[in-house]
Parts: structure tokens; sequence; C-alpha cells
């Protein structure tokens, strides 16, 4: 059911007519026990839960956990902890929702979950990723209490390639409708003619009726644009039989339509509402967007007719130090920081995130290629989905596409991610199989697979002939080969690059190195696990960001690309071994802090104006460093240190960035980027003295007192004139008083075992970043931070 969450103030503020919102969604969230182990007891009224933890979903007990080179886990997911746990709580319904359905929505559970109320099961979901519900109306005590438990199962270990998290870490609803009413993700809404100047909309509402009797209902649907006023309604006078879902259909015009796009995300809201005689029974939300786009097999992918290449990342699921635990707040920064870099598209690596992500691709103008699986048949890790694949397969695709079909960012599904099936026949009948159960949901977007066989006779996914889309991963240098090779066929990178780098460590080389050069092969790492931050260092099977930019930015047939990834994920930390915990391949470091190459896309695929130089200036006499610096909008850069110029550069062909060799002496180094001889930009760095100060700088001035607004804080060391300490690795004291607790601490360093979870922090090259959550006090917030040696430093932020 697309539904937004009450406590962010999204959910049905539109009321069309004035009547009393009939549909009740309650926030499930809070109030709930939790303990980790196997409690089968727990599912009973009397059970005695007192020395279980109090706590607030959503909620991963894994990123709670300490770091174990040990951990079943292993280190694709970062060697933290899985295991079992159990959540109970106790409610009461009230007597007047006797006559109502009553039912609970989750919008994920990792995983191997089985919910029971009242001692009942009520079922058990095995995918971790899928959004599901259950009818609680036979099985509660209305005006009594209510006891509901969910079972977590996450011990069977390996199960993933990545970082999952455990637990019940997305969102909960109660929801309370009358017996004739929408059914769950029981609108589909399309718009088989768009145009500015009139477009087309077909509603398709599936309406539940409980009752024992036949009903007669009217249908209403308005159209509300993003002013909150009705453009457009229809309304219709149905029958429906009893105890049965039937289908509706509602086909409505807008005349000058406003389009959504990545550039001026313009939504509208289809409300349904239903009446019983006079009387509204329920009410009901779904986004719309109106747009048009095509993918084209020279030209590439255009939106609403304007040729637009895909900017795109691919993002895993977890928030950093908040682990899997879903918050719109932290979504909405991640996303923040990859639009400002240009990107337009995003990848949901490797299976379905959160109904907030989709949301905020919806609000923000993000084109999502929305992906359900990373396996089929044929397993990657001992325990993954390739043992639920046969009895669950169907049913968690059908439900993946109901629930984000109505999104206007979704513009494509994609079955799969590097399937093992392309190498054999039964790759033909499972693509066939699953495209079909897309496109009887669904017939308004493609169907793509992400491949890694470009040899026509060995994939057969591509034989299978049910792809719409061909997405290929890596491989870049074939790129040019494939016009020939799959004629007429319409291409993107959907996975690309898989570079290393580590925020604000520089290895002064000129070499672009693999490490390592092929599986298992040893290669020349740093001894503490870094990887320089200079675009020279790329996995086996990837490229540098500049080498694959270069190739899709020269090939128009190219519908765009997918970097992987937009930021440092916990996991898969190639190449190295542990300590090493958490993914080296992000533009943005775990923290949420850009490493140089972000500068790089922001150039090319934003329209700022940008001018960036690295390295730091904190080195040894005469040592000879690489400067770079990525620029925009401009002829040339002139270099000066210490007021000197040390000349002027221009990108020549398709270069993306431009260097010098300097001998480092101490002082300022400043670049002074120029058209037409007229000054566009100037960046300076100096060498920085001793630690002097920490700086504290809040990404916002005030949260909500509403238990899950974030606010990042980023700590810095500064010298006595506030230049950042590069090189500083000073341990940070925090203490957070008033209205907010501390609910995770990160540096970005990708071996650093401190728990995400501490009161304290080591800065890594300069920084950290604190997040803070609120506690529903209506108390301003203060991050106080001390470290030895330095007067301490403390920042409030406002608690609306």
């Amino acid at each position: 059911m697309i539904l937004k969450k009450i406590t962010i103030a999204l959910l049905f503020s539109v009321s069309i007519f004035a009547q009393k919102q009939a549909r009740i969604v309650q926030d499930f969230n809070k109030n709930w026990n939790f303990k980790l182990g196997d409690f089968p007891e727990a599912i009973n009224a009397n059970f005695n839960a007192s020395d279980w933890r109090a706590l607030q979903l959503p909620h991963d007990w894994s990123i709670e956990g300490a770091f174990d080179k040990d951990a079943k886990t292993k280190q694709a997911q970062g060697f933290l902890p899985a295991g079992k746990g159990w959540y109970r709580k106790n409610f009461t319904i009230p007597a007047s929702w006797k006559s109502k359905t009553v039912s609970i929505e989750f919008d994920g559970v990792f995983k191997n979950s089985e919910v029971f109320i009242n001692g009942k099961s009520l079922g058990v979901r095995p995918n971790g990723y899928i959004s599901f519900g259950y009818d609680l109306t036979q099985y509660l005590n209305f005006g009594k209490s209510n006891t509901i438990a969910v079972k977590v199962d996450n011990d069977s270990q390996p199960n993933s390639r990545w970082y999952t998290g455990s637990g019940i870490y997305r969102n909960v609803r109660l929801v309370a409708s009358e017996k004739l009413h929408v059914g769950k993700w029981g609108t589909f809404v399309t718009t088989p003619e768009v145009s500015a100047e009139k477009s087309k909309i077909h509603l398709e509402v599936t309406i539940d009726n409980d009752y024992a009797s036949a009903k007669e209902f009217k249908l209403v649907t308005s159209i509300v644009n993003a002013e909150n006023k009705e453009v457009a309604n229809f309304t219709s006078t149905e029958k429906i039989g009893a105890k049965t879902s039937e289908k509706k259909i509602h086909d409505l015009v807008l005349n000058q339509p406003k389009l959504w796009s990545t550039v001026n995300p313009y939504l509208y809201k289809v409300i349904t509402k239903v009446y019983e005689k006079s009387k509204l029974v329920d009410n009901y939300e779904t986004p719309l967007g109106f747009r048009y786009f095509n993918f084209d097999s020279e030209k590439g992918f255009s939106l609403n007719g304007i040729p637009t290449k895909l900017y795109g990342v691919c993002l895993h699921h977890d928030n950093g130090a908040l682990g899997a635990v879903e918050n719109i707040h932290a979504i909405r920064r991640k996303l923040t920081l990859m639009k400002e870099m240009g990107a337009n598209a995003i990848r949901m690596s490797h299976n379905p995130h959160s109904l907030e992500m989709m949301q905020l691709c919806d609000e923000m103008g993000f084109i999502v290629q929305d992906e359900a699986f990373d396996v089929w048949k044929k397993k990657k890790v001992t325990n993954d989905y390739h043992k639920d694949w046969d009895a669950w397969h169907k049913r968690d695709l059908e439900d993946f596409v109901k629930r984000d079909r109505n999104h206007p960012s979704v513009v494509m599904w994609s079955i799969g991610n590097e399937i093992r099936e392309q190498f054999d026949s039964t790759g033909i009948a499972i693509t066939r199989e699953l495209a079909k159960i897309v496109k009887s949901l669904d017939t308004t977007r493609p169907v793509t697979s992400a491949l890694t066989e470009n040899v026509i006779e060995k994939n057969f996914i591509y034989q299978s002939g049910a792809l719409d889309i061909l997405g290929f991963n890596y491989k870049h240098e074939d790129y040019k080969d494939f016009p020939a090779k799959f004629k007429g066929q319409k291409i993107l990178a959907s996975e690309s690059v898989s570079a290393l780098e580590t925020r604000g460590h520089y290895d002064q080389s000129d070499v672009i190195k693999a490490w390592p050069t092929k599986h298992g092969a040893p290669f020349d790492g740093n001894a503490d696990w870094t990887v320089s931050a200079y675009d020279q260092v790329k996995s086996y099977w990837g490229a540098t960001h500049e080498e694959n930019w270069k190739t899709i930015k020269s090939q128009d047939f190219m519908a765009g690309t997918f970097i992987w990834t937009g930021f440092d994920y916990i996991g898969e930390p190639d190449p190295y071994p542990y300590p090493a915990r958490s993914s080296y391949f992000g533009i943005v470091d775990l923290a949420g802090l850009p490493k140089d190459v972000y500068y790089m896309y922001q150039s090319e695929w934003s329209k700022k104006t940008v001018l960036h130089i690295l390295p730091h200036w904190n080195w040894t006499k005469d040592q000879e460093i690489n400067v770079w610096a990525y620029y925009n909008n401009a002829d040339e850069v002139e270099l000066f240190l210490n007021g000197k110029s040390l000349g002027k550069k221009s990108k020549q062909n398709d270069d993306l960035h431009i260097s010098w060799k300097v001998k480092f002496e101490p002082g300022t180094l400043k670049a002074v980027s120029r058209k037409n001889g007229k000054v566009v930009l100037e960046k300076e760095i100096r060498t920085a003295g001793q630690a002097s100060k920490i700086d504290l700088k809040a990404e916002k001035n005030s949260i909500k007192n509403d238990t899950y607004d974030l606010v990042y804080v980023t700590v810095s060391m500064l010298d006595k004139d506030g230049n950042l300490v590069p090189n500083a690795m000073d341990l940070i004291n925090f203490e957070v008083t008033g209205g907010g607790k501390l609910v995770g601490v990160d540096n970005g360093y990708q071996a650093n075992l401190e728990s995400f979870k501490a009161n304290s922090c080591k800065l890594f090259n300069g920084k950290c970043v604190v997040t803070i959550q609120s506690n529903g006090k209506k108390e301003n917030i203060q991050l106080k931070a001390t470290t030895a040696g330095l007067e301490a430093s403390t920042i409030k932020v406002k608690v609306n």
C-alpha cells in the first residue's frame, strides 16, 4: 500500500470533500521490546518480557554489535553479527474499530520473519527486502490488550554479498479501514498519452468487500496538483459482490499538465474515495507524475522528448553508521549529496529498497532502475535467496512491482544482477518467466537485467529475447563494438567503474593500478589498508572513474551509466582482508564525506561552476607532489605557490582533469580558473599548523521533536588560522544533551573497528561525523566535543 508516514506529515493531507478521513493509519514503531535469541514462548500474552530491551523501530541489531574476524557473516557483511531475535509489543485496539478491517504493514524485516498476533501465526516471509502485511481482524481483542510478536531469523550465514542488517529495520504501520475499502497496493495509475497540452489518466482500483453481502458504492477519483488544488475528477456508481475483490476502472483527462522531470519533479496525487450512500468509507492516495520517456538503440535515453544521459549511481540500502535502519532524513541527505554532484539516476542495488527511498526519488527528481533480485535458483553464497526461489520468487516479484509501479521515478524494472543462469540454458526459461510476471502487472516500463557476459553464445539471459534493454556491467572497453554485435538493441551500463579510494589519503604515483590484477593475486597495497584518493586505483574487473566516463560520454547509443557506487557501504571491502570492513568503491565515504572524485563528476554532470584542487598541502620539504584540478566553465587554470605562478594548464582532448608536479614548500597553494581571460573561481589550500580547535558544523539548524528527525554534524580539526589539519587522528569524545541522542559516529575509514554506536570517534584525515536523532523532548540539543589538550567545542541545534 503506497502510504506515507504520519510522522513526517505526508499522510493524506488533502481533503477534497469536507468530510473526515475514513482510513486510519497509525505509526506502529514505538513501544516495542526486543531480545537477541530464540524465544518461541514470547507469542503468549502472559510471557514475562521484563528483561527485554525497550526500543523504537526501525531497528538493526547487527550494527550494534562488535566487529569479529570470525563472524559467520564474513567479510562480505563487514564481520558484524547476525543471529536470531524477537520483537514483542502489547497494544490496545479501540472497541470502536470492531466493525473495521485492521491490518499491519511491514516495510521490511531481515529476514525469515514470522509474525504472531495473540498467539496465532499470521505467516512467514523469508525475503528481507520485501514489504508485506497481514489482516489482523479476526484475531484481535477489541477494546482490550493484544500481543504481537515477531520472530526474526538471520542466523544462517553467509547469506549475502553485502551488509544486510538484522531485524525490523524498516517502518511498521497499523491500518484500519471500513469493510468496503481499497485493497492493499490497490491502485495502479498510468498515463497512456502524455504531452504538455493534454494527458490521459487511466486508473485501476481494486476494491475489497469484506462484508457478507453485496454492496453498491460511489467511487470518486480526484487529481490534485502540488498546490493541493483539484484539477480533474471522475465519479462512478459501482457494485461489488460479497466477500470479494473487484477491479474498477476510471479514465480522466488533464489539460496542460506540468511534466515530471529530473530538473522539475512536479508531482500530482490521485485521491481515491469510496462512498457507501453518502458516507465516506475509504480514502487512498497514489503518487502521479506526468512524463514520457524513450530508450533508443542509436540515441540513448530521452525524457519528455529531451535527450538525457543517465548520470547514475548504484546504492546499497544501508545508511552508514545507522546500519540498515531506514530513516527518511538519512536517505534525503544521501540523495541530496548525489543531486548536488549532478546525478540524475539511481539503481536500487540489488534488491527492493524502502518506500521512503522511492518517495524521495519521486520528489527530488531521480530516474530509478528498480531491481528485484541478486540471485535466482543458482546461489552466490551458501545461504542466499536461492533457497527460497522456488517457493517465493513469483510472490516476491509481484509484490515488488505492485508496491512501486505508481512511482513516476521508476522507468525500468531489473529482474536480476549478474545472475549465474546467464551461463546455462536454464536462464532462457527463467528470464522469460520473470519478464512475463512483470509485464502482467505493468506494461508501461521496460524490463532489463544487469549482465556480465557480452559474448552472445555464452549469454542465455540475452538469448531469451525477453529483455527490452540490455544492461551491461563493466567491460567499458567493449562498448564501442556493441552496436554491431547487438544490432538494434537498447543498451546501458547498468554497473560500472569499481574504482577504489580512501578519502583524504594520497599516494604519489603516476601509474594506474589494478588491486589486485586478477582474483586472488597478490598486490602492493598499503600497510594501513588505505587506497589513494587520486583516481588511479581500480578493481581488476573495473575501470577508473575517468576511464569509464570518457567512454560513456563519447557514445550516444549508451543510455547512461550507473557508477559502482555513490557511497561506500558496509561489507565487501575489496581489495583488503580484515580489519577492512567497508567498501572503497564510493564517490562519497561511509560517513557521507565526499572524496575528491566527487568534484570530477560535479564538473561533468552538473551546471555548478567547479574548481577543486587536491591533495592537501602538508608534506615534507621538497617532496614532489602531484597537484590535480577538476574544473569546468573555464578555458584554463593557473596554479600559484606562495604567490609564484607555476603555469597555466587547460584540458586537452578528452581530459577530465589537469595536473602539475610541484616540489612542496609550506604556504599557500592557489588555483585560479579563467574564461576569456576573466577570473571564474579561485581556490586555496594552506599548510596547516598544529591542531588548535575542534570545529563543529551541523547540516541544518533545527530538527523536529518527533523521535525520527536527524542532524549530521561534521567534526573537523583546525589550526589557529582555521585551516583543516589533514592528518589529524585525534580521539574526540562526545556528549549530547537536551532533545537529542547520539545514534552514530563514523570517520569514513574503511578499517575502523570502533563501534558505530560509541560516544567517541577518532578523526580520520582531520574529520568525522556525528549523527544525532530526536529523542522527543522539546529541548534544544547541545553537542559537546572534547579531546586531550584542547578546549571543548559545543554546538546547539534548535528543536521544534
